[in-house]
């Protein structure tokens, strides 16, 4: 097992009678890059600040490389962060943003430039010293606010949200530069988003936070796939969510029956033998094979006629929503070999998908 950098030990915080940050444990292994993943207001950034030294929390230890960090103030921490806005100095060159920090620790001209340089160059921008903030790019920015941190040699760097001002093309460019920086340099990265996306592109192993506690930790794989709680299957990825009851339950395979008459099998079962009230059945759109014709769908336990009710056009991640005889609708991924391409609203189409693609999980854990 990889050495860990951060351990976080049964942190908890507590603002009145609001529990921000609910007994969270969770290790990061070294060099890896880590991200918690979460809704607005699920503690996320609480969490964040406490790992900084901005705020302490009420109970439970920080450690970093193994020593408790709680009673090191911010800058004592081995600990830099990156924010949504960089809080670069428009009034400094380049070199003289990164050598800032380096500056302050009284280190000689000499060695400043020389980290300088080899730092710039290792974010690929090694001509960009003399330049002025306002003569970057917005990807450049982000790089040289990276830079900034990494020079001062941390053995964790925060990233709270970096990507979230950038337009959309930028942001999904610098998700991979993001990645490939921090595998060629090796500091660990604990990074914090609301956007799954991020997360799931960029991390090694992601925690999924809600209502100030961990419902996940596991690989990009393993939440989109193997969710633990409905809270998982619904939050991370895109899902159709459908309530349904139970109408019969054996220790291979669970039928369900939607509100509007849907019968639904299901194998992937997160459900007690003994549970035999509400429960909730999510399946992923690229999960559902859509065809003309009934034969195509014949051979699966969970298959449907429907309409076409819209087309969401995306490229090769188009999709349709399909009105059900039932009533209900579902989101269908459309195959990217172009087979579906000429779909038209109000058409009839087949489509089914395995048992082990429909998760299902007790209502009341939602």
């Amino acid at each position: 097992m990889a050495e860990s950098d951060l351990s976080i030990i049964n942190l908890t915080k507590t603002y009145d009678r609001l529990t921000a940050v609910d007994r969270v444990s969770f290790t990061v292994p070294q060099g890896s890059f880590f991200s918690i993943l979460g809704p607005s207001g699920c503690g996320k950034t609480t969490l964040l600040r406490m790992l900084a030294g901005f705020i302490s929390p009420d109970s439970g230890d920080i450690c970093i490389g193994g020593t408790s960090v709680l009673n090191l103030p911010p800058n004592r921490r081995p600990i830099n962060m990156v924010f949504q806005h960089l809080a670069l100095f428009p009034n400094m060159t380049v070199a003289e943003n990164v050598a800032y920090g380096l500056r302050r620790r009284g280190l000689d001209k000499a060695e400043i430039a020389q980290r300088v340089q080899k730092m710039l160059a290792r974010v690929s921008l090694p001509d960009a010293g003399p330049k002025q903030i306002d003569q970057l790019s917005g990807g450049q920015k982000q790089r040289i606010a990276i830079a900034r941190c990494l020079v001062l040699e941390p053995a964790l760097l925060l990233l709270d949200e970096p990507l979230g001002a950038l337009d959309l093309k930028l942001r999904e460019h610098m998700k991979i530069e993001l990645k490939q920086l921090q595998a060629e340099i090796g500091t660990t990265f604990v990074y914090i988003t609301h956007d799954q996306s991020e997360a799931l592109v960029m991390s090694d192993h992601v925690a999924v936070m809600n209502r100030g506690r961990l419902e996940q930790i596991g690989t990009p794989q393993e939440l989109y796939y193997k969710p633990k709680s409905a809270f998982v299957a619904g939050f991370v990825g895109v899902s159709n969510r459908l309530n349904c009851r139970i109408v019969s339950h054996n220790n291979a395979e669970l039928i369900l029956e939607t509100q509007q008459g849907l019968n639904l099998h299901s194998s992937a079962i997160k459900i007690d033998k003994t549970y035999t009230g509400s429960a909730v059945a999510y399946v992923r759109p690229e999960a559902i094979l859509i065809a003309r014709d009934h034969a195509a769908v014949s051979s699966f336990s969970n298959q449907i006629e429907a309409k076409i009710g819209s087309i969401l056009f995306d490229g090769a991640n188009s999709s349709a929503i399909l009105n059900l005889p039932q009533g209900e609708s579902l989101m269908v991924a459309l195959p990217q070999d172009g087979r579906m391409s000429m779909l038209q609203v109000g058409e009839t189409v087949h489509i089914g998908w395995h048992p082990e693609a429909t998760l299902c999980f007790p209502e009341n854990t939602v």
